[in-house]
């Protein structure tokens, strides 16, 4: 509607107000908001908003008898983007893993066009230009509209020449810019003619996507190192990390960023963020939007974050296998995908980084500290008793958290802060007023430097805060008693590449505590308004022990204490034994078990003190991840002083068995079946089945209504390998009763 028509319209549909009404409100809906005023043309922001690009450009007025016959020039016949699957486009550019049939290449890096035209290519007197074009309004100067030259008689941002010309037919190699837009172009070619300009008609068909490119040394995300691109670019499934540190679990996950659709997904999230497409190139500004977009909270973003065990309207977030099904979902409706938490959110984000090129990588931290004041402490109030007052304590220590890492250089700071910077899509605090986080440098967390962009005060605090225990008088003033300098960031775990093992990355993030290195380090940050627990207390000279212990679901099983005193002297404790079920982010969700046992030790002896925990106490209390929590605090009667020790119990659940049967081959059909046993005894009620495999199998689902005490299922699907390599198959049961429980099988496919 114009403007003119929509005046006409509201003024005739102008309400009739009282005097001391005020001004009339308008009736219909409010005016579309554009950028009309302000620019001449709207922003381009969207990949799939295109141009038509005219098929004759004239170059001046047309004469009063038109255009005269233009056979005799160079006509286009056809246009080979050389994109088969087995083409040497896709397997020069490693992109013949995705499922698409368009072309896919990675920038900085030549890809070739053959064009057929209606006689021999003479460059003598034919002028052509391969032509390629994203979003609306293209410009050459904001690099969306780009003209390749194979003459090289004019400069081109895409170097372009000529490969081949045989007979009627002309083989083109271009070389997208190091540093190019990312995402979804339109080829046009243009022969110039006397008289204008003719190009070939838009055509579905001629679509090439552009990537991020870790093998193309100018190209800001290059990576040096053949085993870790080939892990965190091209590998299909992955392990992401949880349980504690001193009893670490494996979740399989399929990233599947070369499924098909999934590469439209990730385009999509940045289209959604608005995010200008002369600002994709930048894989600092691309990590950072999406950090911004895998979380709903501030824009309707992909993964609503739900903690709080109740997934009526959603997907349990230990149901998941993969990030197929959620970025397909979100990418069609349109709306946030019900539910994750932190090795969600970091998943699917992984599979957004790889899916466009940028090397990435899953990472869990071990008690991670959730720092939002910036005094890098985490307060334990007890009473004067040394029990924990839980109605005070209020800071939480989550059991792990996982965040991303990925690779790329950072101009934006000094020398020698580029290569693996965290990230991490997990809404725990705003960042520039969105819920974000990173990319952060991790050299610079380890060496304190927190005041470089982006988030690094913050994630300093995850792998570097202390544990303050504080002594609360009955005139409510707090006493530090006790401080853990070593609890949080206790161990950061990463796949290993090319391996199926875990890989210790924690001297990456810190230096070893107590290390002079480590006080250099935290003073620099206390610069930074980073306030550290300054009181140097004397260590207790009795030290408190829990011993491991590998628990399966519903058994009864012994907690055992041991306390060791160093003294020459008798000690007397007073103990608190607290047992709570608590959710992974440290969150106490109830307590089962509270004993106090006092224990008596010799001079330089030790003393042992066994709590039996009986299933019936804990099982009725459970949360999805099946965590129990251990709190032994206890004063010293002789000295005063306040012992202290927490474990994290995690209960083994049941295992699913996944077997596969057939001829392991691409295009043959194969069959997988997968079986569950209840162990409990409790029927299983509202009971899904997931299964997926990269390669192998989209995901699928089935329900039962009731799995009763005891007894087992079995479900057969059949399945088609799509691509050679190994792979797995990976399957998960979730119901409210029984959540974490997981299973695969790993086989390679021949081609």
């Amino acid at each position: 509607m114009s403007a003119q028509a929509a005046v006409t319209e509201m003024s005739a549909q102008a309400v009739v107000a009282e005097p001391s009404a005020g001004p009339p409100t308008p009736a219909g809906p409010p005016p579309k908001v554009s950028s009309r005023g302000r620019a001449a043309a709207p922003a381009a922001n969207s990949n799939w908003d295109e141009s038509d690009i005219p098929e004759f450009e004239l170059f001046g007025a047309l004469g009063p008898r038109g255009l005269p016959p233009l056979t005799e020039f160079l006509d286009i016949w056809g246009v080979d983007m050389m994109k088969k699957r087995d083409g040497d486009n896709k397997i020069h550019h490693r992109t013949a893993p995705f499922s698409s049939d368009d072309l896919i290449v990675r920038r900085g890096q030549e890809f070739q066009v053959n064009i057929t035209f209606n006689r021999p290519y003479d460059p003598a007197r034919d002028k052509i230009a391969v032509e390629f074009v994203i979003g609306s309004s293209p410009q050459y100067s904001e690099n969306t509209y780009i003209p390749v030259f194979p003459d090289g008689d004019q400069q081109s941002p895409w170097p372009g020449r000529v490969v081949l010309s045989d007979d009627n037919a002309l083989t083109v190699g271009v070389t997208p810019a190091a540093n190019c837009i990312v995402g979804k172009y339109q080829l046009y070619v243009a022969v110039a003619t006397p008289y204008g300009i003719r190009r070939t008609r838009r055509d579905g068909s001629r679509y090439l996507y552009v990537l991020f490119n870790p093998w193309a040394a100018d190209d800001a995300v290059f990576l040096n190192d053949h085993a870790e691109r080939e892990e965190c670019v091209m590998a299909e499934t992955g392990i992401v990390y949880h349980g504690s540190h001193d009893d670490v679990a494996e979740r399989r996950w399929n990233y599947g960023q070369f499924n098909h659709g999934v590469l439209d997904a990730c385009l999509y999230i940045l289209d959604r963020s608005q995010m200008p497409l002369v600002n994709r190139g930048d894989p600092v500004k691309v990590a950072r939007k999406a950090s911004a977009m895998l979380d709903s909270r501030d824009d309707d973003g992909v993964l609503v974050g739900n903690w709080s065990g109740d997934y009526t309207y959603g997907v349990a977030p230990t149901a998941w296998t993969g990030s197929t099904e959620i970025l397909l979902t979100y990418a069609s409706s349109k709306m946030p995908v019900c539910y994750a938490q932190c090795w969600v959110y970091a998943a699917v984000f992984n599979t957004f980084l790889r899916c466009l090129g940028l090397p990435s990588r899953v990472v869990t931290n071990y008690y991670s500290a959730h720092d939002n004041d910036g005094n890098l402490k985490s307060d334990i109030i007890l009473d004067e008793n040394g029990r924990v007052d839980r109605s005070r304590t209020r800071d939480s220590i989550w059991n792990y958290h996982c965040w991303n890492e990925c690779y790329m250089s950072r101009p934006d700071l000094p020398a020698g802060f580029g290569g693996w910077q965290v990230v991490d899509a997990t809404p725990q605090e705003t960042s520039d007023g969105l819920y974000r986080c990173g990319p952060a440098s991790v050299r610079a967390i380890k060496l304190g430097e927190i005041c470089f962009p982006f988030d690094a005060p913050f994630v300093f605090a995850e792998v570097n805060s202390d544990m303050v225990f504080y002594s609360r008088r009955k005139d409510g003033t707090l006493e530090p008693v006790k401080v853990n300098r070593s609890h949080v960031g206790r161990k950061v775990l990463t796949k290993a590449a090319g391996a199926q093992t875990s890989r210790d990355i924690t001297d990456q993030y810190k230096f070893s505590e107590g290390s002079g290195e480590e006080r250099t380090v935290l003073e620099k940050a206390e610069t930074y308004n980073c306030q550290r627990e300054k009181s140097r207390l004397p260590p207790a000279d009795v030290d408190l022990i829990l011993s491991n212990v590998e628990v399966d679901l519903g058994d009864d099983f012994e907690l055992k204490l041991r306390l060791v005193n160093r003294s020459d002297q008798r000690r007397t404790v007073e103990a608190f034994v607290s047992g709570s079920v608590i959710y992974y982010t440290g969150v106490v969700s109830s307590e089962f078990l509270f004993t106090t046992p006092s224990v008596k030790i010799g001079p330089s002896a030790s003393a042992k003190e066994s709590v039996t925990v009986e299933a019936r106490r804990y099982m009725r209390s459970l949360v999805e991840q099946s965590n129990l929590h251990f709190m032994v605090t206890g004063k010293v009667t002789e000295t005063g002083q306040i012992v202290s020790a927490m474990k994290i119990i995690r209960l083994r659940s049941p295992k699913i068995s996944v077997k596969v049967t057939g001829n392991a081959k691409v295009n043959e059909e194969m069959i997988a079946t997968v079986e569950f046993t209840n162990p409990l005894a409790d029927n299983l009620e509202d009971v899904y089945l997931r299964v997926e495999g990269a390669g192998l199998m989209l995901p699928k689902f089935k329900y039962y209504r009731l799995i009763s005490a005891g007894a087992s299922l079995t479900w057969s699907q059949s399945f088609t390998p799509q691509r050679p390599g190994t792979t797995s198959l990976i399957a998960t049961l979730d119901c409210p009763a029984l959540r974490q429980v997981q299973g695969e099988f790993t086989f390679t496919v021949e081609p």
